[in-house]
């Protein structure tokens, strides 16, 4: 006989009770998809799960500071990308940099990134450096503005931006690097539409 599930409200208040059974309740509903956010993040495994058990923790704590307004997934997503942004910090050692408002990177226009498996392509993201891979997940993954990211990263919106276009250079060249016939087949669908 299946059990019925716990909503979330129940897990809502049996978190702010500190009732162990909802608080697991609650890791087991939503662990595999925050732990997908916590690798785009991470460096590796191991550090995403460090990432996952810190940002349960504060999900644990500030339960009482949900006002059930939007969606409760929304807002455990965003602890555990601030989460993860706070480890970014931690790591990562931060050098001024020269912002560069033209920034030009020769992106080509074809559907080879389309056209990869979410595995392969979360494996060429999981490539790039730290800070790259940050702005890219925050802007092209979470849709947060360059205004947003500058403020979360502490940076400035031209530095934001020229991170972006730098990850998506460097993205395509890695891409088109292990899948070198991505491009012919493309140009060939375009040459015959």
């Amino acid at each position: 006989m299946r059990r019925n599930p716990i909503s979330n409200i129940d897990l809502i208040n049996g978190c702010i009770a500190c009732k162990r059974k909802y608080q697991e309740a609650l890791y087991a509903k939503f662990s595999a998809k925050m732990f997908a956010i916590c690798l785009r993040y991470a460096s590796d495994y191991h550090s995403a799960e460090d990432i996952l058990q810190d940002a349960f923790i504060k999900v644990y704590k500030n339960m009482h500071k949900f006002r059930h307004e939007g969606s409760f997934e929304g807002w455990l997503r965003r602890i555990f990308v601030n989460t993860a942004i706070e480890h970014y910090r931690k790591s990562v050692t931060m050098y001024p940099i020269l912002e560069v408002n033209n920034s030009s990177y020769d992106i080509m226009n074809d559907n080879t990134i389309d056209n990869l498996a979410a595995a392969d392509l979360m494996k060429v993201v999981q490539s790039l450096s730290p800070g790259y891979r940050t702005v890219f997940n925050l802007y092209v993954i979470e849709g947060y503005s360059h205004k947003e990211i500058a403020k979360m990263l502490e940076v400035s919106e031209g530095t934001s931006k020229s991170q972006l276009a730098r990850a998506r250079y460097l993205l395509q060249k890695k891409v088109h690097k292990l899948y070198p016939n991505t491009t012919e087949t493309n140009k060939n669908v375009r040459q015959k539409s």
